[in-house]
């Protein structure tokens, strides 16, 4: 990995324009997705980290756009002088809130350009993280090694195969371990992804769990994948790998927060929630 890393600004992004696309409801499988969603969060990294990067800290440790923090929710847990892996770990922000708090952090990501720029918080904070470029359906670490494991928005939504990415996570813990992620809340799936009004008014079945898949016009190849999970499909997929869910957090948007973050908002979070945060124990 290059140490070399053009500075980000809401000015000088590192990245071509994006291709225009097209937007369809399919089945994608497993490969597709991760042939898609890597090289995208390549092209959108430098953007995303201009545009979010102050809201998340170089060392913060945020769940969602309505700005809850582990500070104040404690769903991970104490992670002093404990193993802690994160994937989808972008910049590595949260995994270097860990490692500030005397936990070893690890932070894996399927973004080449994300880990470009967790190393450039690396050596502006001082605070390094290992960090892997990798996929959460393969986890590259040996059996029962982390205390805990986390994903902060990251990995989980991505991935067609979600009872292999969870049953990696299992895998990787020791006995007891902690599991702690956030996800979009399922029901926001019945909306269109819009901050204002029009992202108000139920468009589709809550039980759709078919794709959203990005297309890019000039080749057809699929360019962006995110999939759809009930609350009862995240329920039966974390106890059939032996997880005991111990927190369901719903965050409220905040009063004065005003910020909007694709289609998140306070139009919208005031009346709904926009994320779920879950956290469980192996065994």
């Amino acid at each position: 990995m290059s140490d070399q890393l053009p500075p980000v600004t809401p000015d000088s992004r590192d990245h071509p324009p994006l291709p225009p696309v097209r937007v369809e409801r399919r089945a994608v499988d497993e490969a597709e997705s991760r042939a898609a969603n890597g090289p995208d969060w390549d092209r959108y990294a430098d953007d995303y980290q201009a545009t979010h990067g102050e809201f998340l800290g170089d060392a913060g440790f945020v769940w969602g756009p309505e700005g809850l923090t582990e500070a104040e929710a404690g769903v991970l847990g104490d992670v002093r002088d404990k193993d802690v892996l994160e994937v989808g770990s972008g910049a590595g922000q949260c995994s270097r809130w860990v490692r500030s708090r005397g936990g070893r952090g690890v932070g894996l990501d399927l973004s080449y350009r994300q880990l470009q720029h967790s190393r450039r918080l690396d050596e502006s904070t001082g605070l390094w993280v290992p960090s892997v470029l990798g996929t959460a359906t393969a986890l590259p670490f040996r059996a029962a090694s982390f205390d805990a494991v986390f994903s902060s928005f990251g990995a989980l939504q991505f991935v067609a195969d979600l009872g292999e990415a969870v049953g990696e996570v299992a895998r990787v813990l020791r006995p007891g371990g902690r599991f702690a992620f956030s996800i979009t809340h399922p029901t926001r799936w019945m909306f269109p992804d819009d901050p204002g009004t029009d992202g108000l008014v139920a468009s589709q079945s809550y039980w759709d769990r078919t794709p959203y898949v990005e297309v890019d016009e000039s080749t057809g190849a699929v360019s962006y994948v995110e999939h759809h999970r009930t609350l009862g499909d995240w329920v039966g997929i974390l106890a059939g790998h032996g997880f005991r869910i111990t927190d369901l957090l719903e965050p409220e948007w905040p009063e004065g927060h005003e910020r909007v973050w694709g289609g998140w908002s306070g139009v919208r979070g005031r009346i709904g929630p926009g994320t779920a945060v879950i956290g469980c124990d192996l065994g």
